[in-house]
């Protein structure tokens, strides 16, 4: 028999929950829609036994306020512990954005709660917890309530003992949200008094030393600060610029471009001083956890590590918790490019009978979805240009790859997916494994172009690295075919050791 899981791996789990159906519909859906879609993937999620939660909690209540913007929602424990839990969403975001998402160059009261004149928060986080506390459910369960009446309504029909607890948490701008909800949810009147914990996970700050010591005043039966010690996101906006040293060996080590953009974000505070409130727990302290992929001394692997060190799933490993269940994934398409009509493979992972495909913004009719779940057949849609296939389902929209995308008329799209091997001296012949290749094709190594280079196919190319100024570095293999050229990546990476 399973131990019974901590707290820790139950309430990040929760949090790593509320990105389901986080993306829309590529092809597009009401927010009812995509709501809708949310609901179905969280509660299948929630039913899971394999999960820290076990199987014993029911989702009560949603709500996804608009544009996308932010989602909440409540869940309650179903095993007699008389536990509720409020799980915050920041905004769907790539990495970027979650740094210059919120305004944090004014701040503002936060006064809300009833919480004491002069306690100051940033004007973004302010902007998000409004977003949470006034987004009103548009679909059961609990449809046409706001979050406090929702567990107002939870806690009215819980039992008085044992005493309710009521656990708030979030991941990234989720788990900032969460730290505002945290004072804002203790302040209320409740039918029944539960007794509150707030549990956050990457957390960016939300507000100045003042809103740092009235949360620290209040009674919390737990307040944690749950960070992985090389993740950047919650160092934003204390400590944001002593991630410009990083990351210790075996790296990345941050280019000049890095430090430069780190400053530069840092600098968006405009002199506003941001303090963490609640109790640090460091996690990975000794750089164990890392994407050793990405360990190369560019932009690219730097920002790419940084996205591995934030992620819910390297988050729920540190806590010793089971994965939850990912969306699709798209791998590649067969073949990449035709006409309207064209019938096209989509292969990739995470395929349900419920999924639908996306050729850019127009919608795939009925898809043929291998029982595998690695394997969709369907016929290429009305559309122009070159466009991204992705697949959608209850747990998600899969992200956009380069290997996965379709051109309209052609040709194929050029791209690099892996190169063998990875480092070399000048003159080490390299493949070039991608799609899209043809006779007459240019290779690169950074903006030095290969001396020689061998099609073998469509699929793969032989070039030999030329010799550069400087043969110490790591540069991106691109590939030109006629007018195109592959976007790099850090598949695409090639170490110099020498001539």
């Amino acid at each position: 028999m399973a131990p019974d899981p901590t707290i820790a791996q139950v309430t990040m789990t929760l949090a790593a929950l509320t990105a389901t159906g986080a993306t829309p519909r590529p092809s597009g859906e009401t927010l009812e829609e995509q709501t809708r879609r949310i609901i179905s993937g969280i509660t299948t999620q929630l039913d899971n036994r394999s999960l820290a939660t076990q199987g014993n909690w029911k989702l009560t209540w949603l709500a996804l306020s608009d544009a996308n913007a932010n989602m909440a929602y409540i869940a309650q424990s179903i095993d007699g512990s008389n536990a509720f839990a409020v799980a915050a969403r920041g905004t769907d975001a790539d990495l970027t954005d979650i740094l210059e998402d919120l305004d944090v160059g004014t701040v503002v009261p936060f006064t809300e709660n009833g919480s004491p004149d002069g306690v100051f928060v940033s004007k973004g986080a302010m902007d998000a917890f409004n977003r949470v506390v006034n987004a009103r459910s548009i679909a059961s369960p609990s449809p046409g309530l706001m979050l406090v009446e929702a567990l107002s309504a939870a806690l009215q029909s819980a039992p008085s003992s044992p005493q309710p607890t009521v656990y708030v948490t979030g991941h990234s701008l989720g788990g900032c949200i969460a730290s505002m909800l945290g004072p804002y949810l203790q302040s209320q009147p409740w039918p029944k008094q539960p007794q509150f914990a707030v549990i956050t996970y990457a957390a960016p700050t939300a507000g100045v030393q003042s809103f740092a010591d009235y949360f620290d005043s209040l009674p919390w039966l737990i307040d944690e600060r749950q960070n992985n010690t090389y993740d950047l996101v919650p160092r934003a906006w204390q400590d944001l610029l002593t991630t410009r040293d990083w990351y210790p060996s075996p790296g990345p080590q941050a280019t000049e471009e890095v430090r430069l953009l780190i400053g530069a974000i840092s600098e968006r505070t405009k002199g506003n001083v941001y303090v963490q409130p609640g109790t640090l727990c460091l996690m990975n302290p000794g750089y164990t956890k890392l994407a050793k992929n990405l360990v190369n001394r560019t932009t690219q692997d730097f920002l790419g590590q940084i996205a591995f060190q934030h992620a819910n799933s390297t988050y729920l490993d540190l806590v010793a918790a089971p994965p939850v269940p990912s969306g699709p994934v798209v791998s590649y398409v067969t073949p990449t490019f035709g006409a309207p009509g064209t019938p096209v493979t989509v292969h990739g992972t995470g395929f349900s009978l419920d999924s639908a495909v996306d050729f850019g913004q127009f919608a795939c009719d009925k898809p043929g979805i291998d029982p595998s779940g690695t394997k969709i057949t369907v016929k290429a849609p009305n559309g122009t240009g070159v466009v991204h296939v992705r697949v959608t389902n209850t747990l998600g929209t899969s992200p956009a790859v380069a290997m996965g995308q379709f051109a309209y008329g052609g040709p194929a799209p050029v791209v690099v997916s892996a190169v063998s091997p990875t480092s070399g001296k000048v003159g080490t012949p390299v493949t070039i494994s991608g799609s899209g290749f043809a006779n007459g094709a240019t290779v690169h190594f950074k903006d030095t172009p290969s001396g020689s280079v061998k099609f073998v196919s469509t699929s793969q190319i032989v070039a030999t690295a030329p010799d550069l100024l400087e043969v110490h570095q790591t540069v991106n293999i691109t590939v030109t075919v006629g007018k195109a050229t592959s976007p790099t990546s850090p598949d695409d990476e090639f170490t110099y050791t020498g001539r």
